[in-house]
């Protein structure tokens, strides 16, 4: 079985780099999380190369309808990633994601603030099973500024997420996440990487990123929720977006 950064690489080349953050507003009931997402899979996957699940189903949806959710991504070919943003001791950790593992998903959002050796540990773990982690780097929204940018004294003067970043790299994560609403900071991560890990950027739309300068900047898959599902046709809208990175 290949690694999660090649199987999500290999599904990207054919049908292009955008995720499907399955980030639903309040007009979508509980009892219907599942049959949207079922139908936003099996209408859009010729246009993703995979799709994220956060709280907003982890918590409403018990441990068979999200296996089932899982298990027919997996019949398009797309890749799933558990958004939790999980931080926590080892032991914690290495539940945690066994249970994420066993419900189907590929890889899991970290929160590196547990530290290098917590985030290495839990690298190692997914890695042995061919799962992926990735790690936060920057976020999208406009105040994450006050916190990501915050200088950090540990090894000189440096600012937060580029600790972030350091951590990301020595380890092995597969890949960060860096907003679209930030294309310098994007363009200093992929220049910092050379490519020993993938960057994925949430914020395009919604939030003011734009989809083209995010590539551009060296932004390798783009996370995109609410400008595809709010659309009056979101598969038109997917297409559209498609079309605007790979042209």
């Amino acid at each position: 079985m290949h690694t999660f950064r090649t199987r999500l690489s290999r599904r990207s080349r054919t049908s292009g780099r955008i995720i499907l953050a399955n980030d639903y507003d309040h007009t979508v009931l509980s009892a219907s999380l599942k049959k949207h997402t079922l139908k936003n899979i099996r209408t859009l996957h010729p246009f993703l190369c995979g799709i994220k699940l956060n709280f907003h189903l982890l918590l409403p949806l018990g441990e068979k309808e999200i296996s089932k959710i899982n298990c027919t991504a997996h019949e398009y070919g797309l890749q799933v990633i558990a958004d939790i943003k999980l931080n926590d001791i080892g032991n914690t950790n290495r539940i945690t994601t066994q249970r994420l593992w066993d419900m189907g998903f590929d890889a899991v959002i970290a929160n590196p603030i547990m530290g290098p050796e917590s985030l290495k540990k839990l690298t190692a773990s997914a890695h042995k099973q061919q799962h992926g982690v990735i790690s936060l780097c920057h976020m999208s929204a406009p105040e994450a500024r006050i916190a990501y940018d915050l200088k950090v004294a540990q090894g000189g003067k440096q600012h937060l997420y580029q600790m972030f970043l350091e951590w990301a790299l020595s380890s092995r994560v597969d890949g960060i996440i860096v907003g679209a609403t930030f294309p310098d900071i994007i363009r200093y991560c992929a220049e910092k990487s050379q490519k020993k890990l993938s960057i994925f950027s949430p914020g395009v739309g919604t939030q003011g990123g734009d989809p083209s300068r995010t590539i551009s900047s060296g932004s390798d898959y783009l996370i995109v929720g609410r400008t595809i599902l709010n659309d009056a046709n979101p598969k038109s809208a997917l297409e559209g977006l498609h079309t605007t990175i790979t042209t």
